[in-house]
């Protein structure tokens, strides 16, 4: 049983927690989604402080499959005899699992305890395939899932303790935001030797060992080119013709393998086109963005004004999906709309540029969002030292700063 005393120290996130304090104390399991190291433990632990709080006595049951103490637990069948044997028959039991995939058929378990009515159950994972598989056949709208993302730039203000500015804007595109980082600082060696090693863990731990991945240096290469190719189109079939330019060889269907694997630890995320219509979704070309900006500076990249111009895109998106909002590249009459996000009934539109330097610039981003007839917000977002409220024919220009400052939900006038 963990006491609040034994608790570790932690930085909270309380948009997580609110978004799961509903759910506490439900017949609905509690399943937290997101790459390794964004950190689904430690609000794991909030969780647990919160239940401690409310009731001293409550029975935790606590098991993390990182820990050599839980290596005994390795499938379904002794994750129930080990919660069974240590349930509270007087106390209400809580069972908290992190990186519940590294036990084999833990769905069985989970379906019976929640069954069986023996604990609130909540649980982390690491692979976005832990609910489309089994775990959704089994338990069929009985688990809610919440997913966890880096930290948001205004949690990487408050993790690091710093105010909002330029210079501390280029630090958080450039060091990205896994918590950790506040721990050990943002000097470029020291974090630069942390996001290197945190990548190369999750290559090993969730692509290369869980994919069954043979050809690692290939999937390296995958993950370069994806890097360098921040907010551009992409297709099997054009990374296959580029790879033949550099004599090798890579059938289609082993790119679309790999790339599924990356998409599956959370390292990369396809973004898929639309029509801004909403008659058509594309089936070919998507953009990918990385989870992480450090991770994606890690693999690749110079601070050019090339480079910042796919770490601002990439900040963009990010963003939009930490709030809440689903994302796509929308399509125009042959125009690109840079981000069309939706949540709730309502829509925003975003065009992301590094700097507006001249007039074809301006015309391409704000001309681009005037051929969209309804009434959405829409917004230029760049890198310049831009007014507030400065913009065009209703369209707002905002500085990278303050738009990823902005509650986007309570913008639009979602509740």
């Amino acid at each position: 049983m963990i006491e609040r005393k034994n608790i570790p120290v932690y930085v909270p996130r309380p948009d997580y927690i609110d978004a799961i304090r509903p759910f506490m104390g439900t017949s609905l399991i509690k399943v937290l989604t997101g790459q390794r190291r964004v950190g689904k433990s430690y609000i794991l632990f909030h969780l647990i402080d919160e239940v401690l709080q409310k009731n001293k006595n409550a029975e935790i049951l606590y098991i993390n499959k990182e820990l050599q103490e839980f290596r005994t637990i390795t499938d379904g069948e002794e994750l129930y005899e080990y919660v069974i044997s240590r349930l509270n028959p007087i106390e209400p039991n809580f069972l908290f699992i992190d990186e519940i995939q590294e036990i084999e058929g833990f769905e069985r378990a989970l379906r019976s305890l929640l069954a069986e009515g023996k604990c609130d159950i909540y649980c982390t994972g690491s692979n976005a395939q832990l609910l489309s598989g089994e775990l959704s056949t089994f338990l069929g709208g009985r688990y809610i899932e919440i997913k966890i993302h880096p930290l948001s730039y205004t949690e990487f203000l408050r993790f690091h303790v710093l105010d909002d500015s330029r210079i501390n804007m280029q630090k958080y595109l450039r060091f990205g935001g896994l918590p950790y980082l506040a721990a050990i600082g943002l000097s470029e060696l020291t974090a630069f030797e942390y996001l290197e090693n945190v990548q190369s863990s999750i290559l090993l731990k969730d692509v290369v060992a869980r994919e069954k991945i043979r050809n690692v240096a290939f999937l390296k290469t995958l993950l370069e080119y994806l890097a360098d190719n921040v907010g551009n189109l992409f297709s099997a079939n054009n990374i296959s013709k580029y790879l033949k330019s550099q004599r090798i060889a890579m059938p289609v269907q082993t790119i679309l393998n790999y790339l599924s694997a990356l998409q599956n630890a959370f390292i990369v995320t396809g973004v898929s086109r639309t029509e801004v219509n909403g008659l058509k979704m594309f089936e070919i070309g998507e953009k990918y963005y990385f989870e992480d900006l450090g991770l994606r500076n890690a693999t690749r990249g110079q601070s050019t004004p090339l480079e910042m111009g796919k770490l601002v895109e990439n900040a963009v998106y990010l963003h939009l999906v930490q709030q809440g909002f689903s994302v796509h590249i929308g399509w125009l009459e042959g125009l690109e709309i840079d981000f069309v996000a939706e949540k709730a009934g309502t829509k925003i539109y975003v065009q992301a540029s590094y700097l507006i330097v001249d007039e074809t610039t301006a015309t391409r981003e704000f001309g681009n969002l005037l051929k969209i007839e309804d009434n959405f917000p829409k917004y230029v977002v760049s890198f310049d030292e831009v007014f507030e409220n400065s913009g065009y024919k209703g369209i707002k220009h905002m500085r990278l700063n303050d738009f990823l400052l902005l509650d986007l939900t309570r913008q639009a006038g979602i509740h």
